[in-house]
């Protein structure tokens, strides 16, 4: 039975690992959602994805999930008259990145809440632990 509840604090650790790392991604996209480029005509931020992949842990007989790749999204840059923005080209025009807040957002609250999830059964799987220990002493 212990094996088994190891097995899943391990998997439960994976899946923390994995949304730590979405919500670092998100982060840096809220972070950067209005830089644009340093010069005229330049690109600006572009925004991150995160891809997750499976993978079978032989140790523990189960998928796992880790970090795949950090990418850029390829959408192109929405562009903006203003002409007084250091990054405007000879038409005034600025590039703005390609980060949508309305998406970052949702994004954000499905990771903080598998995060959430993951960590919550760490916690009971910790308590069953803890009672198996208890009643194997009494």
């Amino acid at each position: 039975m212990i094996d088994s509840l190891i097995a899943s604090t391990k998997l439960s650790s994976a899946g923390l690992e994995a949304q730590s790392a979405r919500l670092r991604v998100i982060s840096e996209n809220v972070a950067n959602s209005q830089s644009t480029g340093q010069t005229p005509g330049s690109d600006p931020y572009a925004r991150k994805t995160i891809t997750f992949k499976a993978e079978l842990d032989r140790a523990l007989g189960a998928s796992s999930v880790s970090v795949k790749e950090i990418g850029r999204d390829e959408t192109a840059f929405p562009v903006e008259y203003d002409p007084g923005n250091p990054a405007a080209d000879e038409n005034g025009m600025v590039k703005k990145p390609n980060v949508n807040m309305l998406i970052e957002m949702a994004d954000m609250r499905e990771a903080n809440r598998s995060y959430q999830a993951n960590l919550q059964m760490m916690k009971q799987v910790r308590a069953m632990i803890s009672a198996t220990i208890d009643l194997m002493r009494g």
